[in-house]
């Protein structure tokens, strides 16, 4: 339960996943107000712990714009078409839970190719068509969220005149294998 009071007439009710009831004229130990209360600091005290923790092995905020100088964009597998880059923007892609961005031309065409990692996605720039193994083709549009499941086979091609750029979080590391026809 996540309520912590229920009061009525002559019950009281501490929930914690199941339900205390004691008289209202009991003292103040029997009523759970006692246990509250030190369930309070401990909760408070592991609070601040765990918000300041040491200052080495917490990571810094990171703010990235698609436009930004300082990204380092190299080029993606050799079967995807030319003009096609990838950044990271966070994490190493070679481990798990790393972000990127996913840049091809206006007009490009990616050929199907599967990941082992799921990839949650938000289009960020551009106009993308995707069509997943089984599935009816797809548009994405600048702002729009996908997910695309593991190791499903898929296509796409950037329908803009303008780049897509694609901003896509893996939760495995970052893989993308071709598929042969």
């Amino acid at each position: 339960m996540y309520n912590l009071f229920t009061f009525s007439n002559k019950l009281h009710s501490i929930s914690f996943g199941a339900n205390v009831n004691v008289a209202s004229n009991t003292t103040f130990f029997k009523q759970g107000y006692f246990a509250l209360a030190i369930m309070l600091v401990f909760v408070s005290v592991n609070q601040i712990y765990a918000q300041k923790g040491d200052s080495e092995e917490m990571e810094n905020s990171i703010i990235k714009s698609i436009d930004d100088s300082t990204l380092e964009w190299g080029p993606c597998p050799p079967f995807m078409p030319e003009g096609c880059n990838i950044a990271v923007l966070h994490g190493d892609p070679s481990k798990s839970n790393s972000d990127v961005l996913f840049r091809v031309n206006g007009k490009s065409s990616l050929p199907n190719h599967w990941h082992n990692s799921a990839e949650r996605m938000v289009l960020l720039s551009g106009k993308l068509e995707v069509t997943y193994e089984g599935e009816s083709k797809g548009t994405i549009e600048k702002g729009n969220y996908a997910f695309g499941p593991a190791k499903k086979p898929h296509s796409a091609k950037c329908v803009s005149k303008d780049p897509c750029v694609l901003y896509i979080g893996f939760i495995e590391p970052v893989d993308a294998f071709a598929i042969e026809k």
